[in-house]
C-alpha cells in the first residue's frame, strides 16, 4: 500500500474501534504528521480518502469530524401525478413514505437573495438580482438533514400575491396564493433533475463532504395567465441518500401479446 493508504487504514481502525466517536474531531494534520512521522501531504491525502468514504467530513477551521453511518437510501418515485390534500394543498412526488413523520432543521425563512444562474434563467431575472427565496431544510424524524428546499418566486408573482413573502402564507401555502390571489392558476409544472457537486454552504447544511455529489431537482411552475415561470423550487439531496425509481408503461405498440421479432 502507498503510505497515505497505510495512514488512512490506521485512522479508519481508530474510528471503527470507537476511539474517535461520531462527532469527534481528529487531531490536526500537524499533530498526526508529527505523531506518525509522515509528511503533512501524506496525512492530508489519507484524510481525503476517509472523506471520500464518508467516514469523516473536513470542516474548515475545525478539522476532520467523524460522521455517523449514512441512513438507508430512500426511493423517490418519480411519477407524473400532482395530487391535492384538502388540509395541505398540492402534493408532489417525494421521497417520504406514506404517513412517515418529517421534521424541519431550523426555522423556515423567507428573504431577498441574489438570484443564482439557474433561477435567473428560469424566472427571467438578471443574474444576481435580489429575488424572494423561501428556504427550508427537512428530513425524516431522527435523521440528519435530507434535503435543502429553496423556492424562488418571480418579482411579478410577489407583486401579484404579496402574502407569499410573509412567514405564514395561509391555507394551501404559497401555491394557493399564486393561483387564487395572484390569478396565475392553474399553474403547470415541469421537473428537471441533474447531478452536481455541492457548494460549501450546501455541504455544511447537509453535513456531507464536498466530494459527495448531490441531486438537484428543479420544479418550475408556469402561470396559465402569462405563460411565464412564476416559481422555481430547487431541492438538493445527497446522492447517497436516494435512488430514483420510475414505473415504465407499455405503449399501444408494445401491448401484449406481441409478435416475436423474426
Amino acid at each position: 500500500m502507498a503510505r497515505y493508504e497505510i495512514e488512512a487504514e490506521h485512522l479508519r481502525r481508530l474510528i471503527k474501534s470507537g476511539e474517535y466517536g461520531v462527532g469527534a474531531t481528529l487531531p490536526r494534520i500537524s499533530e498526526l504528521s508529527e505523531e506518525r512521522r509522515v509528511s503533512a501531504a501524506t496525512v492530508r491525502r489519507a484524510l481525503e480518502m476517509l472523506e471520500d468514504e464518508g467516514l469523516v467530513r473536513v470542516v474548515r477551521g475545525t478539522g476532520a469530524v467523524v460522521q455517523p453511518p449514512a441512513p438507508p437510501r430512500r426511493r423517490i418515485q418519480r411519477g407524473l401525478l400532482v395530487e391535492r390534500d384538502p388540509a395541505r394543498g398540492y402534493v408532489f412526488p417525494a421521497a417520504a413514505y406514506a404517513g412517515e413523520p418529517w421534521t424541519a432543521h431550523g426555522k423556515p425563512r423567507a428573504s431577498m437573495e441574489p438570484a443564482p444562474q439557474t433561477v435567473a434563467d428560469v424566472l427571467g431575472v438578471t443574474l444576481g438580482a435580489k429575488t424572494l427565496r423561501r428556504r427550508r431544510i427537512t428530513s425524516p424524524v431522527g435523521e440528519p438533514p435530507f434535503q435543502i428546499v429553496d423556492t424562488w418566486l418571480s418579482p411579478s408573482a410577489v407583486a401579484d400575491a404579496p402574502q407569499v413573502a410573509e412567514p405564514s402564507t395561509g391555507p394551501g401555502g404559497y401555491l394557493d396564493r399564486l393561483e387564487f390571489d395572484g390569478g396565475h392558476g392553474p399553474i403547470q409544472w415541469q421537473e428537471r433533475t441533474t447531478a452536481r457537486m455541492p457548494s460549501s454552504e450546501e455541504a455544511r447544511l447537509l453535513t456531507i463532504s464536498r466530494s459527495l455529489p448531490v441531486f438537484e431537482l428543479v420544479l418550475i411552475g408556469t402561470s396559465s395567465r402569462t405563460g411565464q415561470a412564476v416559481e422555481a423550487t430547487i431541492r438538493v439531496i445527497p446522492a447517497d441518500r436516494v435512488e430514483m425509481v420510475a414505473d415504465l408503461q407499455r405503449a399501444e405498440s408494445a401491448q401484449w401479446p406481441v409478435e416475436p421479432v423474426s
